[in-house]
């Protein structure tokens, strides 16, 4: 603590050597002068933003919707791509010609089924069961579609091997078992066999799922059966079609599930595009809550911006301040659409956001306005507001505003469309409270300076003025301050909410035990939010991207259960020219295969690769080739008799001689891969093999393109949160040029982002392209807050930390409140929609919000008190006593100037009549007259009056002059009663209940030092 404090004390005189509050200052003086302008021409700040929406707005016909996920949800860059463009440069895939659904490197059109028994037999190589797998089939190839004034059918638009569509040769199974006398099959090996109708190969494991298989290698049973449908999408048109036949394939596969056409099986059905519509989908659920939502944050700010004043209760600007943030979202999205920035369904999650950042800086606005003397003009009042609330809203939409343009750098495009509409949203939203807002503010100043009821419009009176009136007017109508008497008390009650924050909670935090509480709680919840954190998942699971009720679901469920062992058939491709001749490059190649086989990812077993250099070395009566001609030549003259003979002619690229070969293809087979972490984990492994291998050799499959983005998440949301901490302290020093301050909300950055991040992993969510996004918002939130309470701390004029702390909290404690029940209650749209993109939104910025909360309320206020600045002054015993002496003195001093007028009361004079003793009249010089009675003190006597007048007025002086006046000491000379005048004395009336007249004068007089 000792070092501490001394460093404390360094920065406190570092600091006080340098002006760093100059921003401070320049900005405060800025807001001044746009306040002074506001409330003097309200009109112009008010139809300038409105004209500029309705520019704006003229964008949306230039709307472009992009709902592909691979471009939304794949790194920009990523490795996969590039890996593509390699096979594609070398291996362009043909769909009207030579079609290899083992080759493919686009997914292009096409339609999955999985079939499942629907009874108790797992096992679908049944005879009932495989013939409505035929009629399924012929159902799906006969369904027609029209298009350009023509009729389709499958087999009009497939992808095709020469003039044959590729077909699904799982199904000749039902021929061969059901005729095993003339085929003279009785049992089916696995993985691969050749059929005996056509002598084509037919490869289990690409169609088979939850095969079981006998000690011979023979198929036991078969639980599952996988189906394929792919259309040319060689030309735009053939694109087009196999969209139209997607979603008849989508219908007929959906209604024939829905009559349950069959008994013994069941479908499950997936289209290239059902990712796509899943998409749309959940970002179409949320559509319906946005009336809802905005009526409930209407009527929520309506109430929380009213008061029991009905003049100064400001109920209309709550719906304003909604009105203003919508306005500037809808505005700052058809400026992105002007730029030609795609749209995103996430979007849709953006004006919930900026509503509540929205009404977060209308409450800050309002709380400034009510600090400002309702006795100035209305333009003063917009200054001294706009100069108050400057630092606080633009620090909360700066450090929005670029956490938001930081996510732009990120690789992923959904997060760069994102961070773009929703940044400028931000940029909107601030412009818009300053003018539009603002505008309505300073209208409805002049309403209260004219005392003019806040809803009705009607002027009414005072409540110090309003009491012959009857309960209902006091209640409902009665407000505002009396111009003659501003001062009154009851005109000008103290807020009840904002006092709580001050003298309840203010008063709690500033206790020691309290204290020590708060840092008790706080460690436990940092210790909470690092265990989270070491339980964070990687990877977006394709279900979250569907509905709860979709299709799809089934689908997934089943490829995962039954598809798993063998998921992905890889390409390896090597490009460049090499002398296939040279058994040295024929052993790096083979040394490649071999090394990417022998991972545990990868099937060991020769049989599940595909490689012609192996399959052309390795024929009967191979012999080694002097040179790379005669090699070229013998491998042309082995595979290129015909391609249907030998689709190994695919997988090699010869230059424009045909001389040298410039890439070669080969297919190895990947098993047992589940769940993100093992395929990233496989494809490192595999590229690394790859570099290492001395080739340019590189690994593919389409879905690699996703794999990517599970590799690239983490350290792109590590990146974001650490370069955006950085600058959110930078500008919080930029804004409050205090280095413990700035120290305190980093470290707040810092807390809040740990504890989202990690309560986020016990929430169930994974870190995913979806959860990065609202990182990169946490960024901005978390500062939100405490940004606003260390504002205030530090602008605070009280000397100790306590009262700092108070006046902080007094300040701005009901706006942190109000702001953060907003904007939950804007998010329950989110929770309402039930899909899990809107639901990590909002349960991640539930958290950023709640935890920011409560560091700006609780957590921040504590520390600033300990270790913040103020906290290590030395406060003089002495100065302490004295200055509290000097406020008692003067609260003395205040409270006896108020008493009426004292008389000192003189000893009672007794007198003895009608033989008892009486109380005399109290003497009063009215009593006596102005005769002078042989002293010498008669204005009408001569100057020779009396002999001894000069020496007796010496005498008089002399003993005015004494210290020790024993005048009451000397013997009174007899007097007659008569030359008294008697008059009623009316005593104070001191405020002391419960006494007499007496006791009230007699301790009025001991308190002046009187004593009888």
């Amino acid at each position: 603590m000792c070092c501490m404090s001394v460093l404390q004390v360094k920065i406190f005189k570092f600091q006080k050597k340098i002006r760093w509050d100059f921003v401070d200052t320049i900005l405060c003086r800025i807001f001044y002068q746009i306040g002074l302008w506001v409330g003097k021409r309200p009109g112009y700040f008010i139809i300038v933003p409105a004209l500029l929406a309705l520019t704006c707005m003229t964008g949306y016909q230039k709307l472009v919707y992009e709902n592909d996920p691979e471009y939304l949800f794949s790194p920009i860059d990523g490795p996969s791509k590039y890996e593509r463009a390699v096979v594609e440069e070398h291996f362009r895939m043909n769909y009207s010609s030579y079609f290899s659904i083992e080759r493919i490197t686009r997914p292009g059109r096409f339609g999955h089924i999985i079939i499942v028994s629907k009874d108790q037999d797992e096992n679908i190589l049944r005879g009932e069961a495989f013939r409505e797998l035929k009629i399924l089939d012929d159902m799906i190839t006969n369904a027609t579609l029209e298009y350009d004034s023509q009729s389709f059918t499958f087999k009009d638009i497939c992808a095709r091997w020469e003039n044959e569509c590729s077909s699904n040769k799982i199904l000749d199974l039902d021929e061969i078992l059901n005729k095993p006398d003339i085929y003279g099959i009785e049992s089916i090996n696995f993985p691969v066999m050749f059929s005996p109708i056509d002598f084509k190969p037919i490869i289990f494991p690409v169609h088979f799922g939850g095969t079981k298989v006998y000690e011979n290698s023979t198929i036991e049973s078969v639980p599952a059966v996988q189906l394929a449908y792919f259309i040319a999408v060689d030309t735009e048109r053939q694109k087009t079609l196999g969209s139209i036949w997607e979603d008849k394939f989508l219908e007929l596969i959906s209604k024939v599930e829905k009559d349950n056409t069959f008994k013994h099986i069941s479908i499950a059905r997936y289209a290239s595009k059902s990712l796509e519509l899943e998409l749309e989908k959940n970002t179409q659920t949320i559509k319906p809550f946005y009336v809802t939502t905005f009526l409930l944050m209407g009527v929520f700010s309506v109430i929380t911006c009213m008061m029991t004043d009905s003049v100064e209760s400001k109920p209309y600007l709550g719906l304003i301040g909604n009105i203003s943030a919508s306005t500037a979202t809808v505005s700052a999205f058809g400026l992105c659409m002007y730029c030609g920035v795609k749209f995103i369904g996430l979007n849709l999650a953006a004006p919930f956001l900026m509503i509540s950042i929205g009404i977060d800086d209308t409450f800050v606005m309002l709380a400034a306005w009510r600090k400002t003397n309702v006795m100035n003009p209305v333009p003063i009042r917009m200054a001294e507001t706009l100069r108050e609330a400057a630092v606080s809203i633009s620090i909360t939409s700066l450090t929005d505003m670029i956490s938001l343009f930081t996510g732009i750098i990120s690789p992923f495009p959904s997060v760069q469309i994102f961070c773009i509409y929703s940044g400028f949203a931000v940029v909107f939203t601030f412009i818009f409270h300053v003018t539009f807002f603002s505008g309505f503010l300073a209208l409805s100043g002049y309403c209260e300076e004219k005392n003019l009821h806040s809803i009705t419009f009607c002027k009414v009176e005072p409540l110090s003025k309003s009491t012959h009136r009857s309960f209902f007017y006091r209640w409902f109508c009665a407000g505002g301050t009396d111009r003659e008497n501003p001062e009154n008390p009851i005109d000008n009650p103290d807020n009840t909410c904002m006092s709580w924050f001050r003298d309840t909670l203010g008063d709690c935090l500033n206790k020691p035990l309290v204290k020590t509480l708060v840092l008790v709680i706080f460690s436990l919840y940092l210790s909470g939010a690092i265990y989270g954190f070491g339980q964070l998942k990687e990877g977006l699971d394709r279900r979250k991207l569907s509905k709860a009720d979709s299709y799809t679901i089934e689908f997934y469920d089943r490829e995962d259960k039954y598809f798993h062992e063998y998921p992905y058939r890889i390409q390896v491709v090597v490009s460049g020219q090499y002398d296939y001749s040279d058994p040295a490059v024929q052993d790096k190649v083979e040394n490649l295969l071999v090394n990417l086989e022998n991972t545990q990812w990868i099937a060991r077993d020769q049989i599940y690769s595909t490689s012609w250099l192996r399959s052309f070395t390795s024929q009967d009566g191979y012999v080694a080739y002097d040179n790379e001609e005669d090699f070229i030549n013998g491998v042309k003259s082995h595979y290129n008799q015909t391609v249907i003979d030998h689709p190994f002619s695919l997988d090699i690229h010869y230059d424009e001689s045909g001389k040298h070969i410039i890439g070669s293809r080969y297919l190895i087979q990947a098993r047992n891969v589940t769940g993100t972490l093992q395929q990233t984990a496989m494809l490192n492994e595999l590229r690394q093999i790859c570099k290492n291998s001395g080739l340019n050799a590189t690994v593919f499959h389409p879905y690699f393109i996703f794999v990517d983005q599970f590799d690239l998440v983490l350290p792109t949301s590590y990146q974001n949160m650490i370069w955006g901490a950085i600058t959110m302290m930078g500008v919080s020093f930029f804004f409050i040029p205090n280095l413990l301050c700035s120290f305190w909300i980093a470290f707040c950055i810092i807390s809040i982002e740990l504890g989202v991040v990690g309560y986020m992993a016990l929430w169930n969510v994974n870190l995913d392209s979806i959860s990065m996004i609202n990182l990169v918002m946490c960024l901005g939130f978390s500062v939100d807050f405490t940004a606003h309470i260390c504002y205030a701390y530090m602008s605070c004029k009280k000397k100790r930390p306590d009262e700092k702390l108070k006046e902080a909290l007094y300040s701005l404690g009901l706006p942190i409140v109000q702001g953060a029940l907003s904007t939950i209650f804007g998010l329950l749209a989110l929770l309402l929609a039930g899909t899990y993109i809107f639901l990590v939104f909002f349960k991640m910025v539930f958290l950023v919000i709640a935890i920011g909360a409560i560091h700006g309320l609780i957590i921040l206020p504590v520390l600033l008190t300990i270790f913040g600045p103020g906290s290590y002054t030395n406060h003089n015993k002495v100065e302490e006593k004295k200055a509290r002496k000097d406020i008692e003195d003067n609260i003395y001093c205040d409270y006896v100037h108020k008493l009426p007028k004292y008389e000192i009361p003189h000893p009672k004079l007794l007198s003895y009549q009608n033989f008892e003793l009486q109380e005399s009249p109290m003497p009063s010089i009215q009593g006596f007259d102005d005769s002078d009675y042989s002293i010498g003190t008669d204005e009408n006597s001569s100057e020779n009056g009396s002999p001894g007048n000069s020496t007796r007025m010496n005498q008089i002086e002399n003993e005015k002059n004494s210290k020790n006046y024993d005048g009451w000491s000397e013997p009174i000379s007899v007097i007659p009663l008569s030359e008294f005048s008697v008059r009623e004395i009316q005593l104070p009336d001191y405020p002391v209940t419960g006494l007499n007249n007496q006791t009230r004068a007699l301790r009025s007089s001991q308190q002046l030092g009187y004593h009888y």
